[in-house]
C-alpha cells in the first residue's frame, strides 16, 4: 500500500466511523475539558514508519523559554515525504466531516498553512507549561476550535513524563492526564478555559506528535473572546507564575494594540 495522504486518509476515516458514538460521548463530557482519544489509529507498522521519519532535533527548530521547551517544524518539504502526507491526511474533507460529528463543533476549516502545526518532538527535559492556545488564526479571521494531536513513540509510558495534562479546573491541584501512547489521537477543544500542558519528560527518549489545528468562524462556545497563547506557571511555580502573569499581560496588550503582531510568524509552512 502506497502510504499517501489518501490512504492514510482511509484508514483514519473507517477507524474513526467506526468509534464515532464512543468518541462523541467521551467529548461531550460537560465537567472536563472536552477531550477524547483514539489508540491503534493506524496499523503499527504504518505508525512506526511515520516515527522513524521524523527528523533529527537539530533540523528543528528550538523553542525555550521559562513557557515552553521544546523542537518544532511547519515546512514539510524539508523533511521525510511521509511526514508531510500524515499531517494532511488529517486535513481530508472526509476525516473533517467525521470529526464535526464527533466534537459537535460546526463549519471546522483544516490549517493547511499549518500555523502552530505539523510535528514536534521534545526529548529529555523538555517541557510546556499550562497555557490557552492562540484564540484565532494568524490573521485573526477564525477561531482555533481544536487540537489534534497523534503520538507516534514506540512504548511511551506515564512514567516517561512528556504527557498531555489537562487542568479541568484552571491551573490549580492535579491536572488530569492522557499518556501520550504510540499510535493514539487525541481529540481536545481548544477555548477560553482549555489549560492543558506537557509534562517534563524525565526518560531519555524523543516524544513525536503530528498536529493539526482546525478552525471555524465560530467560537468553540457562546460568547466571542480573544487572546494569544497565554502561558501560566505550575501550582509548584510560585515564582515564574508571577513572571508568567506579566508576560501574559503584556504580550496581550501588543496583540490588541496591533493586530498583527509585532513580530510575522515564523512558524508556517511556505508552499
Amino acid at each position: 500500500m502506497e502510504l499517501n495522504r489518501k490512504t492514510l486518509a482511509d484508514i483514519i476515516l473507517v477507524k474513526l466511523e467506526s468509534n464515532q458514538e464512543k468518541l462523541k460521548k467521551e467529548f461531550e463530557s460537560k465537567d472536563q475539558i472536552n477531550t477524547c482519544y483514539i489508540d491503534n489509529l493506524l496499523p503499527a507498522d504504518v505508525a512506526l514508519s511515520i516515527y522513524n521519519a521524523f527528523p533529527s532535533p537539530e533540523e528543528m527548530a528550538i523553542h525555550k523559554s521559562i513557557r515552553e521547551n521544546k523542537r518544532i517544524a511547519a515546512q514539510m518539504d524539508l523533511y521525510n515525504p511521509l511526514l508531510e502526507e500524515i499531517v494532511y491526511a488529517f486535513q481530508d474533507p472526509r476525516v473533517v466531516e467525521v470529526v464535526e460529528k464527533i466534537t459537535g463543533l460546526k463549519e471546522l476549516i483544516p490549517d493547511d498553512k499549518l500555523y502552530a502545526g505539523g510535528i514536534s518532538l521534545m526529548s529529555q527535559g523538555n517541557f510546556l507549561n499550562p497555557h490557552l492556545d492562540n484564540s484565532h488564526d494568524k490573521d485573526i479571521e477564525n477561531y482555533r476550535v481544536l487540537n489534534l494531536l497523534y503520538y507516534v513513540s514506540p512504548d511511551w509510558k506515564l512514567e516517561n513524563g512528556g504527557n498531555l495534562e489537562l487542568w479541568d479546573h484552571g491551573v490549580k491541584g492535579e491536572p488530569r492526564t492522557i499518556v501520550s501512547g504510540f499510535n493514539r489521537l487525541v481529540l481536545m477543544i481548544t477555548n477560553k478555559s482549555s489549560y492543558h500542558s506537557v509534562s517534563k519528560i524525565v526518560a531519555n527518549s524523543k516524544r513525536c506528535c503530528v498536529s493539526n489545528y482546525y478552525f471555524s468562524s465560530m467560537p468553540a462556545e457562546k460568547n466571542s473572546y480573544f487572546h494569544v497563547t497565554s502561558f501560566y506557571g505550575r501550582p509548584e511555580e510560585p515564582v515564574k507564575k508571577v513572571a508568567l502573569t506579566g508576560d501574559r499581560i503584556l504580550r496581550n496588550f501588543i496583540r490588541k494594540v496591533f493586530k498583527k503582531g509585532l513580530v510575522k510568524t515564523k512558524h508556517i509552512y511556505k508552499k
